[in-house]
């Protein structure tokens, strides 16, 4: 395996404010330019998280501003690049949640999807299976789980879909693209079809796992396996 993907270049943590102020000629040598995240922290404790793409004219006017008063010590991660800076510092303000009085905005991302109601949804699918077991309506609750993930006689996709979104294969060196409805049926070159496979054959000519064959994208850029969003 290859290295993995760097994100942080260089860092300094836990350092007091006090060197801030006084040696600020030193830390500028290593933030000049530079952009990255950084944390203040009051008595131990995170009171703000922040990013800038110009690092040491921010921690410079962290020591004057509103937040001026109320931290003694900060850190600073200096990242390859801004492209996920944005991102980042969401990510941080959603898990650490620094103390009242320091952010006020709360993590946002740009398009990540909320699975509560997917997981809602999954949940009330099982209690509704365990309690047909219960009551002896149905024998084999792995058996009642595997209908209610994926529904025989139905749009096999109809249970993993929230709203329309666009798959893609490569077949024979050429991408080909479709799109998937809120019904969970497959729309391609002017047909729609009840199934990846379906949809799938009508691309290579010959049956075909759709599940494995389609992908969709998670993320930007991150496109993955069909077979991924029905697990």
């Amino acid at each position: 395996m290859g290295r993995p993907a760097q994100l942080v270049s260089q860092h300094l943590e836990n350092i007091s404010r006090d060197a801030l102020g006084k040696y600020l000629h030193i830390i500028r040598r290593y933030v000049l330019g530079r952009q990255g995240v950084y944390a203040l922290y009051r008595r131990g404790k995170l009171y703000y998280v922040g990013l800038a793409r110009n690092l040491r004219w921010r921690l410079n006017a962290h020591l004057k501003d509103r937040l001026a008063p109320h931290w003694d010590r900060f850190s600073v991660y200096l990242t390859i690049g801004d492209k996920h800076l944005k991102e980042l510092e969401s990510l941080l303000l959603r898990v650490v949640k620094p103390r009242p009085g320091g952010n006020v905005q709360t993590g946002k991302f740009a398009s990540s999807e909320n699975l509560v109601y997917k997981f809602r949804r999954a949940i009330k699918a099982h209690q509704r299976a365990e309690l047909d077991v219960l009551v002896g309506l149905n024998g084999d609750l792995q058996k009642t789980q595997k209908a209610v993930d994926v529904p025989r006689g139905g749009v096999p996709l109809a249970r993993c879909v929230t709203e329309p979104f666009n798959i893609r294969a490569r077949f024979h060196g050429k991408t080909f693209h479709a799109r998937v409805r809120r019904d969970g049926r497959i729309r391609y070159q002017g047909r729609t079809y009840n199934s990846p496979s379906a949809a799938g054959s009508a691309v290579c000519k010959h049956s075909c796992d759709g599940w494995r064959f389609w992908k969709y994208e998670r993320a930007p850029g991150d496109w993955v396996r069909l077979d991924v969003l029905r697990r």
